[in-house]
């Protein structure tokens, strides 16, 4: 195949999203320096988009290059921009600024206007943002969107306009920076802008949908991230991202297998780029399914790999503390880490679970504290996630101070949030909560039915720790039995026997198998030394078993 022949491949490629195909045809093609600037510049595109990083920014720099030899000022600054925003990405700050000083220098000498300013003008913007200055970030993205609108650029219009609608979130005003969100990615959905503007525009969106809570959004924008990221295979940068947030919103509607999936496919995408800083939020995001079904150890190592790669373990760790019996140690964690987060999303999210490690140490005052800062922060945002979870901590603290009444008030709205939102387990929490209200009521049946409905839930989610909270509990409110030799489940297998219930049909209301019944069966007539079924019942009723 000739140089021409690799080129018009790659070209070809290029233009059908096929990433690693232009790679390859770019790559033959650039063995003999054949490879003009704007083949430069896509082939430089196709390397960062399989995450080739390191190699992309090689060829960025050799486009700049061959634009400035060329006498392409612009072009140049272009290709400056897209390697200040790589390296930004990376976290290499004062790398980018030279870039972006150098681009801005090349623009002053050309004394001519050029839709390269604007681009320059979000370099600085994230810049601003890296260094907490919300306002200059906002002047930055606003200059980018004017530049844009003027020369009619789309993807400048929409990456500007993403920028400034994150800005106004943080900057308190949720609703017009929604909009904003809103407007940028209807660009991208319409097919306006370039796949490195879109999955920038996809993972900041749904960012910003996450900072003020707004699940809804966050997870119809991720189903479409989904469906961008899969018509592209060999996509890299943004598909980490992308299933790091699918596991997120699979972990919340009740989809922990899948979720567990997505975020390891999270981990092993991001670990391609070099250990890019993403990879802290999938290993966190492994570290919390891990310890949701009382996998401790592989929890603990999943944090510790999250904070390795930048993302704080709180309030994660802090959670892992309390499964494992150590309240102090959670105490402490939990306290520190809502010290150092004085505001912002990474704080809500820490309240929820102070309250719950505080009810645990017995600090019910504290408890208070965090419920109400909660309930203040879901009434700010209006946030329906927020709202469940702040009646979920009120609930419990109210039944913590004598007052199951007003807790089972609570806790029910809490239970029909969580249920319309499709959370399953934390709905599933709030009824061990409504449980406990009801037992202190002295009402035994329907404490009975919501831990029961609770207890099926967890067994269908797999939540190791909860289902043994059920147990503890349930074995609190059982009046003493007789010393017998059997084990918790055999028992629990002898009073189904005792019903008259078949193996099959015990199988079914244990979730495990007919095979393992049977086993148990065995177990229970030779432990009681019996031969028979109906020998079994006997003895079971005789010693008050059932």
């Amino acid at each position: 195949m000739t140089t021409t022949d690799c080129i018009v491949r790659g070209r070809e490629a290029f233009a059908k999203c096929a990433w690693t195909d232009a790679c390859v045809h770019l790559a033959a093609a650039d063995c003999d320096r054949a490879l003009e600037p704007e083949d430069l510049q896509r082939f430089a595109t196709a390397l960062y988009l399989t995450g080739k990083d390191a190699e992309s920014e090689d060829v960025w720099t050799r486009a700049h290059q061959e634009c400035l030899r060329c006498g392409d000022v612009e072009r140049a600054a272009r290709c400056a921009f897209w390697l200040a925003s790589g390296l930004q990405e990376h976290h290499e700050l004062a790398r980018a600024l030279a870039w972006v000083s150098r681009a801005q220098r090349l623009l002053e000498e050309s004394q001519r206007q050029c839709v390269e300013e604007g681009y320059l003008r979000l370099a600085l913007a994230i810049d601003a943002i890296f260094n907490r200055a919300p306002a200059d970030a906002y002047a930055r993205f606003a200059e980018a969107a004017a530049i844009g609108e003027r020369f009619r650029d789309p993807d400048l219009i929409a990456l500007a306009r993403q920028g400034l609608g994150r800005i106004l979130i943080r900057l308190g005003k949720p609703q017009e920076g929604v909009r904003l969100l809103d407007d940028a990615i209807v660009a991208v959905e319409a097919g306006e802008v370039s796949a490195l503007a879109a999955g920038d525009i996809y993972c900041s969106v749904i960012e910003g949908c996450l900072e003020i809570f707004d699940l809804r959004r966050a997870r119809e924008w991720t189903t479409a991230l989904t469906r961008w990221c899969e018509s592209q295979p060999d996509l890299v940068p943004y598909s980490g991202q992308c299933l790091t947030r699918r596991a997120e919103i699979l972990q919340m509607n009740g989809a922990w297998a899948d979720a567990s999936a997505a975020a390891a496919g999270a981990c092993e995408r991001l670990l391609l780029r070099s250990g890019h800083p993403a990879s802290g939020a999938a290993f966190y995001q492994c570290g919390e399914l891990h310890r949701l079904r009382g996998d401790l150890a592989e929890a603990e190592e999943a944090y510790r790999s999250a904070s390795r790669h930048g993302r704080k373990p709180q309030p994660g760790l802090a959670l892992l503390r309390l499964a494992q019996g150590q309240t102090e140690a959670a105490a402490t964690a939990i306290r520190l880490a809502l010290d150092e987060a004085r505001s912002g999303p990474a704080r809500i999210r820490l309240l929820t679970a102070h309250a719950e490690i505080m009810l645990a140490l017995g600090d019910v005052a504290a408890a208070r504290t965090a419920a109400e800062e909660l309930t203040g922060v879901a009434d700010d945002l209006d946030a329906t996630v927020l709202h469940a979870a702040a009646a979920q901590a009120r609930g419990a603290v109210l039944l913590a101070e004598g007052d199951p009444r007003g807790a089972l008030r609570v806790l029910r709205q809490a239970w029909a949030i969580w249920q319309e939102i499709e959370a399953p387990y934390e709905a599933a929490r709030v009824r061990v909560v409504i449980g406990l209200s009801y037992r202190a009521l002295d009402d035994r049946d329907a404490a009975g039915m919501e831990l029961d409905a609770a207890r099926w839930t967890f067994t269908q989610l797999g939540a190791a720790h909860d289902l043994a909270r059920i147990e503890a509990l349930e074995l609190e409110a059982s009046p003493p039995v007789p010393a017998h030799p059997l084990s918790a489940r055999e028992l629990e297998v002898l009073r189904l026997v005792a019903t008259g219930k078949s193996n099959r049909t015990i199988a079914a209301e244990l979730f495990i198998s007919e095979r393992t019944v049977e086993r148990h069966v065995s177990n229970i007539f030779g432990k009681l030394d019996v031969s028979s079924r109906s020998a079994a019942t006997a003895y079971a009723y005789e010693n008050q078993l059932v």
